[in-house]
């Protein structure tokens, strides 16, 4: 195993040169001001370089190979839009800047939201959420906003049993009772379910479309319009919007509310915790009740607007996450309708071809077909004493990134794949190739799969203790 960077330090050694300083030294005495060294590693600057290349070799990353994650887009973005994000006249403004003095950045801003308005149907949007958690719980106040300036005190929100953990959460934030519908055997909402779940005290359906099973709701009319029917909204996750791009517009079939990620359908990677960003857009009768402040044009000016009595106020600093706009906004213009259409187009064929390969090895509870993703199931690999962990373990001695297991919830040994729109057919097909030997392997060889992986730098942990007593020091005495 290699040697941490710590283990690889030497008293004296530097990879820097820093001159003697010419001004006065004073001292700052503060009350929590450290009494010790910071125990840095004290390398030279060729070993330092080193071990980071080295650790990079280490790592999976999107640029190594196929990223199948399913719920969790880790597409290929192009480079482009990095170095457009990083122009001067973007990196140089400051927040506080005046308006007058950040036209363009306005400008962008504006343009991005009239741009998500065309694709989606919907009024208007606010860039302000930070990701698409944010972006529910924002949809969600607006929500309660509108039903409070009506006053109607309406208590429940209607979930899904295939939703993302975070919908509850959201819900449940606002000071709403989330209350869980169950899925028929298609994986689907069932209207004739929802007409007897729905009552006056609803205020909220949250569906994802297309859903985590990665199944369109093919009765979307039938059920939007049985929500309306009793006065409450119809909130729409959009966090799979990549497979509808061109092809579906939200508010042209009644949606109330909806929020986007940027950072998984319009071109920023959202590895690592960040960036991200989640807009949500609202229908014309909610338009007032959206954060502030606002972009808007006046005579080829761009403004921003603070005031609005019925806004549910800021919900992040400034205008949100902007770096993630510039790149939004790039990728949208690159693209245009036609390109956009066909992002959903090849993630809809990717999808079911991978599909279709896989589900001779693997159970497909829920046959499709799909939109983007699909989630196999590895139960039938169970009388082999095998699991779904087991085969995402083994898939790393293949040398790839292994899908979102467990999800749904509702899926037993749940395989969640989203192959994206950007893979190549050579590049499914190596990834199903090695699912199928593994199915193989379980039914010929099962302790291949119990063991592995056997060829990363660290074998299989104990995710338990991992979890439960983490311990985040290294080794020495660092103070």
């Amino acid at each position: 195993m290699s040697k941490t960077i710590f283990e690889k330090s030497r008293p004296g050694r530097r990879g820097y040169r820093i001159p003697e300083s010419d001004c006065p030294i004073r001292s700052i005495d503060l009350p929590h001001m450290r009494k010790t060294p910071l125990g840095l590693p004290e390398m030279g600057e060729q070993d330092i370089v080193r071990h980071y290349v080295e650790l990079a070799s280490k790592n999976y990353h999107v640029d190594k190979g196929i990223y199948p994650l399913g719920s969790c887009t880790m597409k290929y973005n192009p480079l482009v839009n990095e170095e457009v994000a990083r122009l001067d006249g973007f990196t140089g403004l400051h927040p506080e800047q005046n308006a007058s003095d950040a036209q363009g950045a306005l400008e962008l801003a504006y343009r991005l939201e009239r741009a998500l308005c065309d694709l989606t149907g919907m009024a208007a949007f606010t860039l302000q959420p930070a990701a698409g958690a944010h972006g529910e719980l924002t949809g969600i106040m607006i929500a309660r906003a509108y039903f409070a300036g009506r006053g109607e005190k309406r208590k429940v929100v209607l979930i899904p049993d295939s939703a993302h953990g975070t919908n509850p959460a959201s819900v449940a934030t606002c000071g709403f009772a989330p209350k869980t519908i169950a899925s028929n055997e298609r994986g689907l909402i069932d209207p004739e379910l929802l007409e007897r779940t729905v009552t006056d005290e609803t205020a909220v359906l949250m569906l994802t479309l297309p859903n985590t099973l990665g199944l369109f709701e093919s009765s979307i009319g039938e059920i939007i319009r049985i929500v309306h029917a009793k006065g409450a909204l119809v909130y729409m996750d959009g966090a799979n919007m990549n497979a509808l791009l061109g092809i579906v517009r939200p508010g042209e079939i009644g949606v109330d509310i909806m929020h986007l990620n940027l950072h998984k359908t319009f071109s920023t990677p959202h590895g690592g915790g960040g960036p991200g960003s989640g807009p949500v857009g609202v229908a014309k009768h909610l338009v007032d009740y959206l954060p502030v402040p606002r972009v808007v044009e006046e005579g080829g000016v761009f403004k921003l607007v603070s005031r609005s009595e019925k806004s549910i106020g800021r919900v992040h600093p400034y205008l949100g996450n902007f770096n993630v706009f510039v790149k939004a906004y790039a990728y949208i213009r690159t693209l245009g309708g036609p390109g956009l259409r066909e992002v959903a187009e090849n993630a809809i064929l990717n999808a079911n071809y991978l599909s279709a390969r896989l589900k001779k090895s693997y159970d497909l509870k829920y046959p499709g077909p799909c939109m983007h993703e699909f989630v196999l199931s590895a139960r039938n690999l169970k009388k082999f004493g095998v699991r779904a962990t087991d085969v995402v373990k083994r898939l790393l001695d293949y040398g790839l990134h292994a899908p979102t297991v467990y999800f749904p919830l509702i899926v037993e040994e749940a395989l969640m794949i989203e192959p994206v729109e950007t893979e190549s057919k050579e590049t499914l097909d190596h990834f199903a190739d090695a699912l199928e030997k593994i199915a193989e392997e379980a039914e010929k060889c099962p302790e291949k799969l119990h063991e592995a992986p056997v060829t990363t730098p660290v074998r299989r942990l104990d995710e338990a203790v991992a979890a439960r007593c983490p311990d985040l020091c290294c080794p020495g005495d660092l103070e």
